[in-house]
């Protein structure tokens, strides 16, 4: 083996060993592991899951991969396998019927019956080639929702302007593309959303704008009961702060105030309501969000995992559940997404030290 090769090796096997996870804080009786080491992890998607195990698929951004993970019916992670790569920005996922759907920037993909076929891949289907090209904010988060639809944001391509119609969007279509509407606007870059699991009331993650100082604006956790919402990009941020270049074009009444303001410039990112049975009763049916972590604020925020307790259909409470990634302004690790497994431990990938970890919880 060549010396620079060997030395990469070991310097990449040291690094995977030396993820400081004892820093990270979580509450009384959770505890946290490195379970797998995936490049440049980015949204997860459950494939079938049966008594021997499943299967969990990992989207990238830089990386251009999709990778899919063996585990056992222990929840112990076995093989990484690469099930696509040379994609643009392949960040997106979801898994329906046999099948997994990858978002890179203007296509989906299709790749059928796939959890049967992870050594020898199928060619993709495509499902649509005719979204945005831009790859500003042209990432993203897909998924099902309980109407059997696939929903896609498309990201305004910018950091604040008129976006026209085809941006700032978050999209639904059938399964195979056709039907394509526009299920909400304002919405400036959202890399994350799930469904309550009570109502079936969809709830969004979205990332404010940047260049409004440290402390303005927030980042937003929005509700959509119902489509033709808007959510005010690019005239009002926040709910109550009108943009100072597109405010007075419209009110900031006009718009649908966020359900829970967030961390300013925190980079919130993959959400999911916690459905497993693990935790403790008061998480059941909470939001737990992946903080990516600010890149231009003065002092660093964000770099965690964040709780949102809900009731009655509301936000109640924000909260800090699991950090530790930032250490005195540097950060060794940046939460990208949230997943329940099965057993009820959740997973959270991180893009920037490739890893996915999972957390558990025993009583103290």
């Amino acid at each position: 083996m060549r010396p620079l090769l060997t030395l990469t090796l070991l310097a990449w096997t040291t690094i995977a060993l030396a993820l400081p996870l004892e820093t990270i804080k979580l509450p009384p009786g959770f505890a946290i592991e490195l379970w797998a080491r995936v490049d440049n992890a980015r949204q997860m998607a459950l494939g079938s899951v049966d008594a021997q195990g499943g299967v969990l698929y990992v989207g990238s951004m830089r990386a251009g991969k999709v990778h899919a993970l063996r585990f056992d019916a222990s929840y112990r992670a076995g093989t990484v396998t690469r099930i696509a790569e040379g994609l643009q920005l392949p960040t997106g996922l979801a898994w329906r019927k046999g099948a997994l759907y990858v978002a890179a920037v203007n296509r989906i993909l299709r790749y059928d019956d796939i959890d049967r076929r992870l050594d020898q891949p199928p060619a993709p289907v495509i499902v649509t080639d005719s979204l945005p090209k831009d790859t500003h904010h042209g990432w993203k988060f897909i998924a099902f929702g309980p109407d059997g639809k696939l929903y896609v944001p498309v990201g305004a391509p910018c950091n604040i302007c008129a976006p026209g119609d085809s941006h700032a969007v978050i999209l639904r279509m059938h399964a195979d593309g056709s039907g394509r509407e526009v299920f909400a606007r304002g919405v400036r870059n959202s890399v994350g959303f799930d469904w309550n699991p009570v109502d079936g009331v969809l709830w969004f993650t979205d990332n404010g704008r940047d260049w409004l100082g440290d402390d303005s604006p927030p980042d937003e956790l929005n509700r959509a009961p119902r489509p033709a919402m808007h959510f005010g990009f690019p005239y009002c941020h926040g709910g109550e702060l009108a943009d100072p270049e597109f405010g007075a074009q419209r009110r900031c009444s006009e718009f649908e105030p966020p359900a829970q303001k967030l961390g300013p410039h925190v980079a919130s990112l993959g959400m999911r309501f916690y459905t497993g049975s693990m935790f403790p009763a008061e998480y059941s049916k909470q939001i737990f969000i992946a903080e990516h972590g600010s890149w231009n604020r003065s002092r660093k925020i964000g770099y965690r995992i964040s709780l949102v307790r809900v009731q009655n259909g509301r936000a109640v409470a924000y909260e800090t559940f699991a950090s530790g990634w930032l250490q005195n302004e540097s950060a060794w690790g940046r939460p990208a997404d949230v997943q329940t497994l099965p057993d009820g431990s959740l997973l959270v990938a991180d893009d920037h030290a490739g890893a996915i970890y999972r957390i558990t919880w025993k009583k103290p």
